[in-house]
């Protein structure tokens, strides 16, 4: 059993930056892919980025490369997405989910544990 916590959204201005952290109980956190999905108002659930285990592998959507990071700090059992350059489109919740079985997948239903979510919204 894996329990997540997400930290770290909040209200930014459209360019600005935010942080997001993923904090895992349990000592498996390290044998886990982590990814990070978020869900607008209205719209489905929607990929935004995965690391596999060691973080060699590290997978995004298109909307954000180049301006989001995925990273993992398996000694601290933390993910983090470091979100630069955002805008209003961004807004929504975003969630973290643990995935045994993957190394980095974009599909929401092959992952087992999921936070409870929080919310970024992005001024314009």
């Amino acid at each position: 059993q894996v329990q997540l916590v997400e930290s770290g959204g909040g209200l930014v201005q459209a360019g600005g930056s935010l942080r997001l952290s993923c904090a895992a109980s349990g000592r498996t956190f390290s044998t886990y892919a982590m990814g990070w999905f978020r869900q607008a108002p209205g719209k489905e659930r929607e990929f935004v980025a995965a690391i596999s285990v060691g973080g060699g592998i590290r997978n995004y959507e298109e909307s954000v490369k180049g301006r989001f990071t995925i990273s993992r700090d398996n000694a601290k059992n933390t993910a983090y997405l470091q979100m630069n350059s955002l805008k209003p489109e961004d807004t929504a919740v975003y969630y973290c989910a643990a995935d045994g079985w993957g190394t980095g997948r974009s599909n929401g239903d092959e992952y087992e544990y999921w936070g409870q979510g929080t919310q970024v919204t992005v001024s314009g």
